[in-house]
């Protein structure tokens, strides 16, 4: 009989954004695994982790997060094997993952390829707080109301996007945001947008777009943009006039 993975959301960085819950999870599992990039630098997941659990009992796994996709599934691979070789135990293994685990996570792909190693393992899922509920709480912008209609778009959103939807946020690779400034800047819209990037953590921004020094400049991969309607909205209860 196989153990049960669970992928826990940690939140964006903060540890005080981590439920009850998750923490309860990460202290009952018996092997507790966590990303980290190439290079071996402690990731965001793990720092939150370590918070709440002994660093003996966090594994680590190599995630790479750039274009190459053979180098991506290598290391899933890898990851997956380490995992099932706690589920094959029968114990219970716990990926740690920012943000929510349903929402970009690499918890997807890893879930998938431990299911492709013991096909009836049992997966179940942890919320947690996300970088878009972070910024838009931190920076006090009301994401949407009444009928208003959302959108969350990876990093890369296109004028015609902006215009399709009331409020447009937008996630991970931060490389792309020159573009996306410039095209906010053409539908009018850079006024309204607030960017965030390493919430959390030292060194996090929180500002209004158009206050970033160098509209040129790239930022960081886990960089939030969040665009609220344009123009006053309308509450309701409010008369038109």
């Amino acid at each position: 009989m196989t153990g049960r993975l669970i992928g826990v959301g940690v939140g964006p960085g903060d540890p005080e954004l981590v439920t009850v819950k998750a923490v309860r999870l990460l202290r009952e599992a018996d092997a507790v695994f966590v990303p980290v990039a190439a290079g071996g630098e402690p990731g965001r997941a793990e720092t939150v982790v370590c918070a709440y659990v002994a660093a003996a009992r966090v594994r680590r796994v190599e995630f790479a997060l750039g274009d190459d996709p053979s180098a991506r599934e290598a290391n899933w691979a890898v990851a997956a094997e380490a995992v099932a070789a706690v589920l094959r135990a029968g114990q219970t293994a716990a990926f740690a993952t920012i943000g929510d685990p349903s929402v970009y996570s690499t918890f997807a792909y890893l879930a998938a390829a431990v299911r492709g190693l013991l096909p009836g393992v049992r997966v179940e899922l942890a919320p947690g707080i996300t970088a878009m509920q972070d910024l838009a709480a931190r920076s006090g912008t009301s994401l949407v109301e009444g009928s208003e209609r959302l959108a969350l778009l990876p990093f890369g959103a296109s004028a015609g996007d902006l215009a399709a939807f009331d409020t447009v946020v937008c996630y991970k690779g931060g490389r792309q945001l020159p573009e996306i400034l410039q095209a906010l800047r053409a539908a009018g819209r850079l006024d309204q947008a607030v960017y965030g990037a390493r919430l959390g953590l030292p060194g996090e921004v929180i500002c209004r777009a158009a206050d970033l020094p160098d509209p040129t400049a790239t930022g960081p991969y886990l960089s939030t943009l969040i665009v609220p309607p344009a123009g006053p909205r309308r509450r309701e209860g409010e008369r038109s006039r």
